[in-house]
């Protein structure tokens, strides 16, 4: 049942890449303005510019363009930066990592607020306590992770100093990474004067793209845990004794945060797309930020590029947190 399920969701998988390949393709193709002219001086030839055009492939149809880029991405080779002369894969592969950092730290943040929320939801249901949960996941939800990010760069980068507010590390220091994963490098080596700068500079983004989720893993694993006890399980060790914190954490807790481990996954993959603006406020140097420039710049490999990554990435994200419910979930394990 898994193998099946499994195989099916890999050809929905393959079938979603090319949908979205031939999507971004064509639509970046259609949209106004020229990347060859910006890559001209003023005084450039038509010459100049036809071989420009010829160089990049601009000069044929649409569909032929299509199939060169796809029979190059098949092969690992996505074309080469317009803006930055560059390999795309290269560009792409040096500043990913920094964007699943910001992603992971920021949904571990999102956790570790909004689970503890849900438990003492749940404890306290019916409460004053319980309203004033979620009066705060209403406000964390209706406020755009944007809007955080300037109210976190008031309030600990300008009035209360005590974070970083641009940049991935201070330049000052010297980085001896073999990846680009600074901060999990930094950790793994113990180098933890290197992972406090790294985490200075992170946290407020970082925090800005947790506060929306962390409201949403609330709400709904408090709902999930409210209903989990009212089962007899959970009756019955109230009568055993336990406190009520403890059968919320013993005997609820793992029931209830099945559902609540979907919709993480698929929110996860929210997340990572809220990086692009988040980076560019806090000049953070990940694909998101690398993203806008690429669409300032018209560059159109390198949009090809990221977008068809991002896409590859929610996919997976998808398929992992599939393949985990359904081993997580007896009903679908021995199916």
């Amino acid at each position: 049942m898994i193998l099946q399920r499994f195989l099916v969701r890999l050809l929905t998988m393959g079938v979603t890449l090319l949908g979205v390949s031939v999507v971004v393709f064509v639509i970046i193709r259609v949209a106004p303005g020229n990347p060859i002219a910006m890559m001209l001086p003023p005084g450039a030839t038509q010459a100049d510019i036809d071989r420009l055009r010829a160089l990049y492939g601009l000069d044929r149809s649409i569909v032929e363009q299509y199939f060169i880029w796809l029979s190059g991405v098949l092969q690992g080779n996505f074309g080469t930066s317009i803006s930055l002369r560059q390999d795309v894969m290269s560009l792409v592969l040096s500043r990913l990592p920094a964007t699943l950092e910001l992603s992971v730290v920021a949904l571990l943040i999102a956790l570790a607020i909004g689970g503890p929320l849900a438990v003492i939801g749940a404890r306290e249901q019916g409460t004053a306590v319980e309203a004033g949960i979620d009066v705060a996941n209403g406000a964390a939800l209706s406020i755009p992770d944007f809007l955080w990010g300037l109210a976190l760069i008031l309030l600990f980068g300008v009035l209360w100093p005590i974070f970083e507010i641009s940049g991935r590390v201070s330049p000052r220091l010297e980085l001896p990474f073999v990846t680009q994963f600074y901060l999990f490098e930094s950790i793994l080596r113990l180098r933890f004067d290197l992972a406090k700068d790294l985490f200075s500079h992170m946290f407020m983004p970082a925090l800005a793209l947790a506060l929306p989720l962390a409201a949403i893993v609330s709400q709904l694993l408090k709902i999930s845990l409210k209903e989990v006890m009212t089962l007899d399980y959970v009756t019955l060790a109230r009568v055993k004794g336990f406190s009520e914190t403890a059968v919320i954490l013993r005997e609820a807790l793992k029931n209830a945060a099945l559902p609540t481990l979907t919709l993480v996954g698929v929110q996860f993959t929210f997340l990572i797309g809220g990086t692009v603006i988040i980076e560019r406020l806090f000049s953070y140097e990940g694909l998101g930020n690398m993203a806008i420039d690429a669409v300032i710049n018209r560059d159109l490999p390198l949009i090809q590029g990221i977008v068809l990554v991002f896409a590859l990435i929610f996919v997976l994200i998808n398929l992992a947190v599939d393949m985990m419910y359904a081993l997580l979930n007896p009903r679908l394990r021995h199916g």
